[in-house]
Order: C-alpha cells, then structure tokens, then sequence
C-alpha cells in the first residue's frame, strides 16, 4: 500500500437539492432560504415552457431570455443592465450550459446570488469558472461570485433534451472528470470524484441514448455530470479545455460537441505518459484499454466523431494551433508541441481515431 502525496484542495461551499419531480418545490426552498423578493430568471426561449413549469406560481421580479452559446459580451452587457434596472436581488438559471454561463457573467459583475437548475449535464452549474466570448476570442476565468449558491437537480426536466444532446452534454462531462486526471491542480481527491464520475456517466450514457424515458439512467447522469464539474472546479482546465475553449470561442463550434469529438483523441495523446490516469478510466469504463473503451462507449451511444462535421474549415486548423498552443498548461503530462498538437487537431478534424 503506497502513501498519499501531499496536496492541496479547495472545496467550493454549495447547496445541492437532488430529487426527481421536486424542482418546484426545490426552487422555492432555495428562494425562501436566500431571503430574495426580487429574482430574475435566466432562461432560453427553447427551456420557456420547462421554465413556466418550474416557477409555477413563484413571483419574479423580470425574465431574460436572449440567451446565446458561448456568452458573447453584448448578451452579457444586457443581461447586466436588464437586472439592474429591474432590481434583481437574485438570478435563476433555468437550463444548460449556457444559461448557467449568462447568469455567471452576471454574478461576476453584480455579485448577485444564483440558483441554478440545470436542463442538461453540462455541469457549469457546480463550478466557480466563468467564460465571455469578444471578438471571437473566449476568455475564462476562477472567481467566487459566480459559483451558484444552490443547485437544483431534477431528472424530469432534461426528459426532453433531444437524443443528439443528451449524448453530448453527457460526453463533456466525461471530458470533465479525464481532463481532471491530469489538470493543474490534480490531486487524490479529484481523481476520486472524477473515477466515480466517469463510471456513473459510462452507466448513464447508453441507457439515455437508448431508453430515453429511463429516469434511473437520468437520475445517473445528473449525478456523474455533478461529481465531473466538481472535480475539474478543484482540477482546473487541461490540455482538452484549453482546446475546446479555442475552438468553440474562436470558430463558435458548438459547445458540448466540440467536447464530444476532441476527448479521445486528448486522452490518446496522453496516454502514454500519464500510466496511472488511464488505468482509471479503464477501470472506470469496466475496460481493458481505456482508449478502446472510451472509443466503443462512444460509437455505440452514436456521438459525433469530427470536428469538421461541426463546420470546422481544414484551413482554419493552423490559426487553431496557434491559438491553442500559448494556452497548453506546462504540467500536461505529455510535453506539447507545435507538431504534435497539429496532428491532434488533424485526428479530431477528421476523425480518424473513431473509424
């Protein structure tokens, strides 16, 4: 039995309400405990109708819901001035990612508090990481305010994410928790939560693809995107994030899909070098080979496998390169190169790992 390494760990202060058709219900305790009169709900125009359900009867001072992937700073610039005017004393978030990320951009500026409630299984909800979009460039950072206060989890409401999103939302939070095997701030304790992420997402995954009105398979997603988001908010962002955010910032690939694609080839290209992370996510996949595993789980849960299915040009690659390169944490267990991350970028442009 080896000992455990010396580490240093920051656990983030949340309230998670986790239960199946309690989202209402949930959402009020979390008004009422916040002390608020005044909340203002974030919420797209596709999730209005899950929104409405959700609310019921609970007053609201206001409603935005021009929301856009990514966070341009103009739907950030008006989100901020609709709660200011309106005199917001709380944001709600109803649905994915972006949502989550409007009502952070938010948050960082106003200091309101936020109660998400997730649609999805991006996970942004249980992370202190924020993330703008100007002039086609993403930029993200770490700050306190925009970690929501509470989270309110409920499988019914991602009941009507189309197949096509549920497998990729899904799919980047597993991107999550390989990413946290070897991020920045890597330690036992995220690799744990992320090994028992990745094993709960792999459950999940086929039984959401294949048996949509399964809650137990729902319920499990939500779970593992949580403990994913959890472990990379202690983790940081690796290699995957770095290029995903490039890509989906500078190209405006869609988010989740973008994640989708890039993930194995990022843990290919880490493989060997970082022995003991792939070891658990085999064992966590019930995998011989993690890269096989994670390949086949993929495959039969119909994922997108290329970045250039996605819109991505061949010759905007080498722009890509040059943007990810100067972001590529140096404790990336892999040493990264101008080449070495061009013939990356190749592989999940073309999607020659998933043939």
């Amino acid at each position: 039995m080896t000992g455990i390494p010396a580490f240093d760990h920051h656990s983030l202060g949340q309230r998670v309400l986790f239960g199946t058709g309690q989202a209402r219900a949930h959402l009020r305790t979390a008004v009422v405990d916040l002390g608020a009169s005044a909340p203002m709900v974030l919420s797209g125009h596709s999730d209005r109708a899950v929104a409405d359900a959700v609310l019921g009867g609970l007053a609201i001072e206001s409603r935005f819901d021009d929301v856009v992937p990514h966070v341009p700073v103009e739907q950030a610039e008006q989100a901020r001035r609709a709660a200011h005017e309106s005199g917001a004393d709380l944001l709600i978030s109803i649905g994915g990612g972006s949502t989550t990320g409007l009502a952070k951009a938010v948050a960082l500026t106003t200091g309101l508090p936020i109660v998400a409630v997730p649609t999805t299984y991006a996970g942004s909800e249980a992370t202190n990481v924020w993330g703008i979009t100007e002039a086609a460039r993403k930029t993200t950072g770490v700050d306190p305010r925009v970690l929501p206060h509470t989270i309110v989890y409920d499988a019914e409401l991602t009941a009507t994410l189309p197949k096509e999103l549920s497998v990729a939302s899904m799919c980047n939070a597993l991107a999550h928790c390989i990413d946290s095997l070897w991020a920045p701030r890597a330690n036992p304790i995220t690799t744990a939560l992320a090994t028992e992420g990745i094993r709960a997402l792999a459950a999940a995954l086929p039984e959401v693809a294949y048996r949509p009105e399964s809650i137990d398979g729902r319920e499990n997603a939500l779970y593992g995107a949580y403990l994913a988001a959890v472990a990379f908010a202690g983790a940081g962002s690796g290699l995957h994030h770095k290029i995903c955010h490039v890509l989906g910032g500078r190209f405006d690939l869609p988010h989740a899909q973008t994640h989708t694609i890039v993930l194995p080839h990022v843990l290919a290209f880490n493989a060997t070098h970082a022995p003991a992370g792939v070891e658990r996510v085999a064992e966590a996949l019930a995998a011989t080979d993690a890269i096989d595993g994670l390949r086949t789980l993929l495959i039969s849960a119909e994922a997108p496998t290329a970045l250039k299915d996605l819109g991505l040009h061949e010759e905007e690659l080498d722009e890509a390169v040059d943007l990810v390169l100067p972001a590529v944490p140096p404790s990336n267990p892999r040493p990264v190169t101008r080449a070495n991350l061009a013939r990356l970028l190749r592989d999940a442009w073309s999607g020659s790992l998933m043939v």
